[in-house]
């Protein structure tokens, strides 16, 4: 009898086909309960691969937004006197047209000595509100015109000069931090 038993449980081990029991082998209706158990299995394997998937495109458009965040405020905190930059550059301008209007006769002269002295040391602290905040001049006289820092206003013939080459700065020009604030306006040399 334990024989029988013995070779009755081999019998039904060897009909055990890829993990379906041998019970549901010889029962059509149990062939197909696994069948649809698989396809359901599958199609949720599918649906989580999906989700997770998403979810991590969903991560990484956070973390897309979260850095654009950041370079925005930091943008914002690096340019934000810009506007104030521009309109106080007229100022400067004046003060540079009026320290040059002065005849330097008259820079020695003790009634205009102490108006000058004013005007020069008020340039002076302009230039360094400029320094503190990242707004620097741009060079320009004797330099190649660069579209991107230059406007040039008119061309001058001249034969000390490489054609292209700023030799005159009608206005200056201004950078915050790394992007153009005003473009110099300049004359460019030509051949004669």
């Amino acid at each position: 009898m334990i024989e029988d038993e013995k070779q009755a449980a081999e019998e039904a081990k060897a009909k055990e086909l890829d993990g379906v029991p041998a019970d549901m082998i010889d029962d059509p209706e149990g062939a197909e309960a696994q069948d649809g158990l698989s396809d359901a299995l599958a199609a949720l394997k599918n649906d989580l691969d999906k989700a997770m998937q998403d979810v991590l495109y969903a991560r990484a458009e956070t973390q897309n937004v979260r850095r654009r965040m950041e370079k925005d405020v930091a943008d914002a905190r690096a340019y934000a006197a810009t506007g104030f930059a521009r309109d106080i550059l007229s100022v400067y301008d004046n003060l540079v047209r009026a320290i040059d209007a002065i005849p330097a006769d008259l820079h020695d002269d003790p009634r205009m000595k102490a108006m000058v002295t004013g005007i020069e040391a008020t340039q002076r602290e302009v230039e360094k509100v400029f320094a503190a905040h990242g707004i620097t001049r741009i060079a320009s006289t004797g330099l190649p015109l660069d579209p991107n820092q230059h406007q040039a206003m008119l061309e001058i013939p001249s034969d000390e000069h490489e054609p292209g080459t700023v030799v005159q700065e009608m206005q200056s020009g201004w950078m915050i931090k790394d992007r153009l604030l005003r473009p110099a306006m300049v004359g460019v040399a030509k051949k004669p």
